[in-house]
């Protein structure tokens, strides 16, 4: 087992560790135990994840003594909606869960978000686990406390800075993931490499297949080194106000993507076109180095992930999406840009985001 420390600057009392190890989720009552004991847990996953594991996971923890409730939703990110937000915490308010409940969140990053904006707002705040399913969740979602629903204006719009106590990431569970969420989680691990770490990037380049086909000290390789990157990142900058915002890179235009087609595009896959375009434009605003596009494109295509708007994606619609991007300020589109594969804008001493007209952006998703 690998335990990495976010060690938080801000609020050091919140700090925790995200522990990596093949079969950790057969030790979770033992890991509960140790760092977030409850008298009951609110166990909240989606209706895929849960059928795969919900119910065995609830043994274990309730087979040493402790309650639980198995509470399960709609899989999709369709559902991560304020709806859902509601239904399970009144469910658990039915089942008169007090301020001595914790929440586990058994999934990927729909459920990491919905169940830790649950945890963040009942009962004004309870502890919460997170128990990452996904390659994408373990990597990128289930750290640094972002919670929250989508609604009809946006993407991650209403939501909180809710910490876990523990994050328990078993590669074990990868073993399930299909190829295409596997790829799409592969899109995070490819933008830490961008904007923190050109070796990484290399051996994701490299080593691709080796991922593809689950052999264990690749995936691993890539599960502990993203984790490093985004822990360390999030460590300095807890709620977004500077370096954090590096992390964005490709999201603003894969947000806007993944709303415009009513989220039927993964948001793994929403994440590589946006990176795509976004480091365009870093060459056409001349942040970046020539050819860091094309090398990102390369390494996308490699990983079978989409390097391109779907069809039918429109222009206009697309830019009136980022217009409403939490990184908007004083009615300016701000985007995380590299300056080279390996370094983000911003280490230089400039700001960690770029302000971007809208006519370039235009230009760029139009012409390219």
């Amino acid at each position: 087992m690998v335990a990495i420390r976010v060690a938080l600057v801000e609020q050091r009392d919140s700090s925790y560790d995200i522990l990596i190890g093949s079969g950790l989720v057969h030790q979770l009552d033992t890991i509960l135990a140790q760092y977030c004991p409850a008298a009951v847990y609110a166990l909240i996953s989606d209706s895929q994840v849960g059928k795969l594991y919900g119910q065995s996971i609830a043994q274990q923890v309730s087979g040493v003594g402790c309650q639980v409730e198995l509470l399960t939703f709609p899989a999709g990110e369709w559902n991560k909606t304020r709806d859902t937000w509601a239904s399970l915490s009144d469910r658990m308010l039915a089942a008169h869960l007090g301020r001595d409940c914790a929440v586990i969140a058994l999934g990927g990053g729909v459920v990491n978000d919905v169940a830790g904006f649950v945890a963040a707002t009942y009962l004004r705040g309870v502890p919460l686990v997170q128990v990452p399913t996904s390659l994408l969740a373990m990597i990128d979602s289930s750290i640094g406390g972002k919670t929250g629903v989508d609604v009809p204006a946006g993407k991650n719009l209403l939501g909180a800075f809710h910490q876990p106590r523990v994050v328990v990431a078993d590669p074990e569970l990868l073993g399930s993931l299909s190829s295409v969420q596997l790829a799409a989680g592969l899109a995070e691990a490819v933008k830490h490499g961008v904007i923190a770490d050109a070796e990484y990037f290399a051996f994701l380049e490299s080593e691709y297949a080796a991922i593809f086909a689950k052999h264990a000290p690749a995936l691993e390789r890539v599960v502990r080194r993203s984790v490093e990157i985004k822990a360390a990142v999030v460590a300095q900058d807890e709620r977004e106000k500077g370096k954090r915002a590096i992390l964005n890179f490709g999201h603003t235009v894969g947000h806007a993507i993944e709303a415009t087609s009513q989220y039927e595009v993964l948001h793994g896959e929403a994440v590589a076109i946006g990176m795509v375009y976004e480091g365009r434009l870093a060459e056409t605003l001349g942040i970046a180095a020539a050819g860091t596009a094309g090398r990102i494109v390369a390494v996308l295509e490699r990983l079978n992930l989409p390097v391109a708007r779907p069809d039918a994606s429109h222009v206009d619609d697309l830019i009136a999406a980022m217009r409403a991007d939490k990184k908007v300020r004083a009615g300016e589109i701000r985007l995380a840009q590299p300056r080279a594969i390996g370094t983000a804008h911003g280490d230089d001493g400039h700001g960690w985001t770029v302000a971007v007209d809208e006519a370039t952006i235009r230009q760029v998703l139009v012409n390219t």
